[in-house]
C-alpha cells in the first residue's frame, strides 16, 4: 500500500483523526470512565486549549514529554495535543517502581512530566521523592538532567510543581496544529522482561493507520461503544483503543485497571458493542460469576487468545463478530488481524490476514530459508507499520530490522495455504523437549478445553534427560480435578512430548507476576517453577 493509498484511507495524524471525528459525530461520547464523560466536540475543544498551553510553555517539535497518568480523557487530550505540536509522548507505566520510572525519564530525556498525584494505590509524590525530584524545592534532580518541569494532575500538588489548572490557564488564543504524519508520536518502552526496556519510535503515520485498519476489521462504526481496559501507556491502549476509536468516531469506555466485575458492569450499563482483551482478560470475564446476571449487547471483540478462548467469546459472550489479532510494539502494534465479516470458523481458528500494505514471511528457525505453507518458523514483517527504530540504540535497531526493512519479531507462526497467519508463540517461550519444539499456547489451548479449568499458563523448566519439559500452572473454576487427573486428561489429547511433566493448581497469578496489561509474566512464572522444583527439574522441594 502506497502513501497515497494510506492517505485516502484515513487521517494520518492523531489530531486530524480527532478533528474528523468531531465533525462527523460531535455529540457522540469520545471517552467514558466511571467518573468522567466527554464528547468528541468537547474533546476537540480541550485539545485546542491544551495545545495553546503547551505552546506557551515552549513545548514543540521533537520535545519528549512524559505522561504518567491513568486512563481517561486527560491522557487522550494531552496525547493528541502533544502530537499536534510535533512533540513526542513518552508514556510511563503507572505500575513501575521508582527505578523504572527514573530509567524511562532519563533514557528518553524527558523535559516535561505530567503526573497524577495518585493512580489506584500508587502515591506518585513518594515515587518522585525516591527518584530525587523536588529534593531542592525544584522539579530538577541530578538523576534527570533533562527534566525542567513537572505538572501535577490532582489535588495534592507540592510547591515546586505546577498544578494542572495553572498550566492550562497559561495558554492563550488558538495555535495551529503543526504535527506531520512522519513525526514521531510515541516512544513506547518494551516490557523489558529479559533486559532494560528499549524505546520504540512510532510515528503518527504508523499508529494512525494501524488504529484505522484494526478498527475497520473489528467492525467499529460511529456511535459504537468499545470497552477497553488496556492501559494507555501500552501500545494496545494508545493505538488499538484510543486511535482506533478516534479514527471511527467510536466511544471508548475505559477503566484505570481491569477488574472483571467492574468490567462486566460497564459492559452492561454502557451498552458496549465491542471489547478488547487478551486471553487473561477474556477468561476472567467468561468465568466470573457475575456474567450470569449481566445482559450484554456485544457484537464483536478484539482478542489475542487461543482458538478455544475465541470460540468461548463468540458463544458465551455473544460477540459473534469476534476477531483475532497479532502484533508487537515494534509494529505499531498490529501486524495481522481477522475481519468481522469473515466466516465464523475462520475467525475462531485464529487465522489472520496481514494488514493492507504489510508483508509477512515465515523463516526457518535456523535462518536458512523461507518456510512453506503450514511450516512453523520465525515471523518477519515489512511495511508502513514497522518502527523507525529503537531510541539511541542503532545496534539493537540493526539487529531487529535488516537493510531490506524486514523486522524480526522474535515470534513463531505459520502461514497457511490461503496466506493467513497463525500465531504460535514467542520464540523465547518455545519449550525444547528433546528434539521437539513445543509452543506453550498449544498446550494451554488443550487445557482450556477442560470444563474445570479457568486459566492455564505453561512454561518450560530444565530436565536432565529431555533438556526442557512443560510445567503447567492451572486456575480451576471451583472444586474439581486433581493435578494428576489434569495431566492424565491432557495426555489423551496431545502428543506425549507436549504433555505437562509438572502441573500445579494455583489460585491466580497476581502474586507470581502480572503485567499492567493483564498478561502473565512468563519469565517470573518460569523462575517460580524452577524454585518449586529445586532448580534441577527433578521435582524435589526447594
Amino acid at each position: 500500500m502506497t502513501d497515497l493509498d494510506l492517505a485516502a484511507a484515513c487521517p494520518l495524524t492523531a489530531h486530524a483523526a480527532l478533528e474528523r471525528a468531531a465533525l462527523l459525530a460531535p455529540d457522540v461520547e469520545a471517552v467514558v470512565t466511571a467518573a468522567e464523560r466527554i464528547t468528541y466536540r468537547d474533546l476537540a475543544a480541550e485539545v485546542v486549549r491544551v495545545r495553546a498551553a503547551l505552546t506557551a510553555a515552549g513545548i514543540g517539535r521533537g520535545d519528549r514529554v512524559g505522561l504518567c497518568l491513568g486512563n481517561g480523557p486527560r491522557w487522550v487530550a494531552l496525547f493528541v495535543a502533544l502530537g499536534s505540536v510535533g512533540a513526542v509522548t513518552v508514556p510511563v507505566n503507572t505500575r513501575y517502581s521508582a527505578d523504572e520510572v527514573r530509567h524511562t525519564l532519563a533514557h528518553a530525556r524527558v523535559g516535561t512530566l505530567f503526573v497524577a498525584d495518585r493512580v489506584l494505590n500508587v502515591d506518585f509524590h513518594a515515587v518522585l521523592r525516591e527518584i530525587g525530584i523536588g529534593a531542592d524545592a525544584t522539579p530538577t534532580c541530578p538523576a534527570l538532567p533533562s527534566l525542567e518541569r513537572v505538572v501535577v494532575c490532582g489535588d495534592a500538588v507540592p510547591g515546586w510543581a505546577t498544578p494542572w489548572p495553572e498550566f492550562l490557564a497559561r495558554g492563550t488564543g488558538e495555535v495551529p496544529a503543526t504535527g506531520t504524519p512522519d513525526d514521531v508520536l510515541l516512544v513506547q518502552y518494551t516490557s523489558g522482561t529479559t533486559a532494560r526496556p528499549k524505546g520504540v519510535l512510532l510515528t503518527h503515520r504508523s499508529m494512525c493507520a494501524d488504529g484505522f485498519f484494526s478498527g475497520a476489521r473489528l467492525g467499529l462504526r460511529p456511535g459504537d461503544r468499545f470497552h477497553s481496559a488496556r492501559p494507555f501507556f501500552h501500545v494496545a491502549g494508545s493505538t488499538l483503543s484510543v486511535l482506533a476509536c478516534l479514527q471511527h468516531a467510536t466511544t471508548l469506555v475505559t477503566m484505570p485497571r481491569f477488574e472483571p466485575a467492574e468490567a462486566l458492569r460497564l459492559l452492561e450499563e454502557e451498552r458496549c458493542t465491542h471489547f478488547s482483551g487478551n486471553d487473561t482478560i477474556a477468561l476472567l470475564l467468561l468465568n466470573h460469576p457475575d456474567l450470569a446476571h449481566r445482559t450484554l449487547r456485544l457484537r464483536g471483540a478484539w482478542v489475542a487468545a487461543s482458538p478455544t478462548v475465541i470460540r468461548r467469546v463468540i458463544d458465551e459472550l455473544g460477540a459473534t463478530e469476534c476477531v483475532a489479532g497479532y502484533g508487537l510494539s515494534e509494529a505499531s502494534p498490529n501486524v495481522a488481524q481477522s475481519c468481522w465479516w469473515e466466516p465464523d470458523e475462520v475467525r475462531a481458528s485464529g487465522a489472520m490476514l496481514a494488514e493492507p500494505g504489510v508483508e509477512v514471511r515465515i523463516r526457518a528457525l535456523d535462518g536458512s530459508r523461507d518456510c512453506g505453507p503450514g511450516e512453523p518458523g520465525s515471523i518477519l514483517v515489512r511495511g508502513w507499520n514497522v518502527m523507525q527504530g529503537y531510541l539511541d540504540d542503532p545496534a539493537a535497531t540493526a539487529a531487529a530490522v535488516d537493510p531490506d526493512g524486514w523486522l524480526a519479531t522474535g515470534d513463531i507462526g505459520v502461514l497457511d495455504a490461503s496466506g493467513r497467519l497463525h500465531f504460535t508463540g514467542r520464540t523465547k517461550d518455545i519449550i525444547r523437549v528433546g528434539g521437539e519444539n513445543v509452543a506453550p499456547a498449544d498446550v494451554e489451548d488443550v487445557l482450556h478445553r477442560h470444563p474445570g479449568v479457568r486459566q492455564a499458563v505453561v512454561v518450560g523448566v530444565p530436565d536432565e534427560r529431555l533438556m526442557e519439559v512443560p510445567f503447567a500452572f492451572v486456575v480451576l473454576t471451583g472444586p474439581g480435578p486433581s493435578e494428576q487427573e489434569l495431566i492424565d486428561w491432557a495426555r489423551s489429547r496431545m502428543a506425549g512430548f507436549k504433555v505437562p511433566r509438572h502441573l500445579r493448581i494455583v489460585d491466580g497469578f497476581e502474586g507470581i507476576g502480572m503485567t499492567a496489561s493483564s498478561k502473565v509474566q512468563k519469565n517470573r512464572l518460569a523462575a517460580h517453577a524452577r524454585t518449586l522444583l529445586g532448580h534441577d527439574g527433578t521435582g524435589a522441594a526447594a
